[in-house]
């Protein structure tokens, strides 16, 4: 009895059957709306706040997308370790998956920052602790990414990536830190802090719009790490497929020669 050289193990196959239907879902429009009633909360129903302006508003947004991030980047982490410790390839696609919606969120916040800090600080960019880390958190995840495409064994794909993942992870304490470590133009936390709970630094107009700023970019993280895992999957069940059509050429049957008239 022979085996083809391209059969996959039935526990590395993707069944047909459980591959999903659709990519976007409910969750990905309830998330899109959240998002578009929070800054219509926050453009039209929120006050100015009175020292810097309307600018100050953007808090509504940079915060927020940070907070996205760091689930992300906390879901990458989670499936790094599963699949370090079970060689899932669920988990390796649920990191990767999370890898792009927190390196789109970390993009989010590099850039509405410096939108916000050249009319509060006076310049666009500065090379402080907490800037700079960020910056650097990004570069990891990035190249993360590039790593996942360069390697074609899918094991030692999903091994090296979950070690850079769990890395570029462990330096998220380090950037919230940071503003306590080191001085720096970047302001300490406003509501991410335990005396927010009991003296709120925030109006309660304003409060409520962070909070359901936040709660929205939540939803549209998860809704967009569901998306992504929902297009890997339907991505392994057609590269399961491409290698299982492919079959050895026939081999003759015993016995049976052919002749040639001379």
């Amino acid at each position: 009895m022979t085996t083809s050289p391209m059969t996959l193990p039935a526990d590395a196959r993707v069944a047909p059957d459980a591959a999903p239907k659709r990519i976007f879902g409910w969750l990905f429009a309830v998330a899109i709306l959240a998002v578009m009633g929070a800054y219509v909360r926050a453009i039209y129903f929120t006050p100015i706040e009175a020292q810097q302006g309307a600018v100050q508003k953007i808090y509504y947004l940079h915060v927020p997308a940070w907070i996205a991030c760091y689930l992300a980047y906390g879901l990458v982490a989670i499936g790094s370790v599963i699949n370090l410790w079970l060689h899932d390839e669920r988990a390796d696609r649920l990191a990767a998956s999370a890898a792009e919606v927190g390196i789109l969120f970390n993009t989010v916040g590099l850039t509405v920052g410096p939108v916000w800090a050249k009319p509060i600080w006076g310049t666009w960019w500065t090379w402080d602790a907490r800037l700079t880390s960020t910056l650097f958190l990004w570069f990891i995840f990035a190249a993360y990414l590039v790593l996942r495409g360069a390697i074609e064994s899918p094991a030692m794909r999903a091994r090296f990536s979950a070690v850079l993942a769990i890395l570029g992870v462990l330096l998220i304490p380090f950037i919230h830190l940071s503003v306590y470590l080191f001085r720096t133009l970047h302001p300490m936390p406003i509501m991410l802090q335990p005396q927010a709970l009991v003296n709120p630094p925030l109006s309660p107009e304003m409060e409520t719009t962070f909070l359901v700023s936040s709660l929205a970019f939540l939803l549209l993280c998860v809704a967009l790490v569901v998306s992504r895992y929902r297009l890997a999957t339907l991505r392994a069940v057609a590269d399961d497929a491409d290698v299982l059509s492919i079959r050895p050429p026939p081999r003759p049957r015993a016995g049976i020669t052919r002749r040639t008239r001379g």
